[in-house]
């Protein structure tokens, strides 16, 4: 299986700007630029690339969880995970200095002492973890009972 996105990018780093498609649509000519990466935390002025490796590792994980969970019998009632990724500027650049991922879940029937070695074996599962194994990724998990 492969999957696709494309991005065009039109003049300098910082003035410049650029889109970013993929073949679902989810992403049709969505802007990004040097002020939606580096200067607009809100959110507001277009997506990123660290916005986007947060909405896939937070995807992927909460469905690693859900796997998990049902191959031994229980489905979670709610699981609700959000990715934060740092981008850190360092001697030469810039780089992702690490990822959060923030977790509150209700799972019926499962301890939370149970939950969380779930959610720490989906955390090392995940392929997006792998992908993403040469940067520090913590997890913080909430149960709800």
């Amino acid at each position: 299986m492969k999957r696709k996105a494309n991005a065009i990018w039109k003049g300098t780093g910082q003035d410049g700007k650029g889109t970013l498609t993929t073949p679902s649509g989810v992403l049709d000519k969505t802007a990004y630029t040097f002020k939606a990466r580096f200067e607009d935390e809100d959110g507001k002025a277009g997506t990123n690339p660290e916005e986007l490796i947060g909405a896939a590792h937070a995807g992927c994980f909460a469905m690693a969880l859900s796997f998990g969970l049902q191959q031994d019998g229980h489905e979670a009632e709610e699981l609700d995970v959000t990715a934060t990724v740092s981008l850190d500027q360092v001697e030469g650049g810039f780089e992702i200095g690490s990822i959060k991922l923030s977790l509150e879940g209700k799972v019926p029937g499962l301890s939370e002492e149970q939950f969380k070695e779930y959610a720490n074996g989906a955390k090392e599962g995940c392929p997006v973890s792998k992908a993403l194994k040469s940067v520090p990724i913590e997890l913080d998990i909430t149960f709800k009972s």
